[in-house]
């Protein structure tokens, strides 16, 4: 994990021209021992484009002026994202639509289809 302070953009008046308070954590997902295989695919799937191709996972931020809290920011973050790729998700279970709502579907646009029918100019 390295990090790396750039200048921030936005508000800030003459600060922002001088302190570097924007924060670039690398994390080096791909490499990391301590993450198992399905976990790193859902990082990479969850990171989305802030995954890169040599397999790093990189955070930006720049949301307040001190350096510090934008650095707690990102590692919030980073922690954040690994813990979501931890969890298994549920194997869905295919289920089927009943008869029953099938021909209360089919009864109810039906109905609607007759009511529409009915609108219309009135002949005498």
């Amino acid at each position: 994990m390295s990090e790396q302070f750039t200048r921030s953009s936005g508000p800030g008046g003459q600060n922002v021209n001088k302190v570097s308070t924007a924060v670039e954590l690398r994390f080096e997902a791909a490499r990391s021992p301590n993450l198992a295989d399905p976990v790193k695919r859902r990082l990479e799937r969850i990171a989305g484009r802030k995954w890169t191709r040599d397999g790093a996972l990189v955070i930006q931020v720049e949301d307040t002026r001190s350096q510090a809290r934008n650095r707690e920011i990102a590692r919030e973050r980073l922690v954040q994202m690994i813990l979501k790729a931890l969890e298994r998700p549920k194997r869905r279970i295919a289920t089927r639509v009943s008869q029953n709502q099938k021909r209360k579907r089919v009864d109810a646009k039906k109905k609607r289809g007759e009511v529409k029918a009915m609108r219309g100019k009135v002949e005498e």
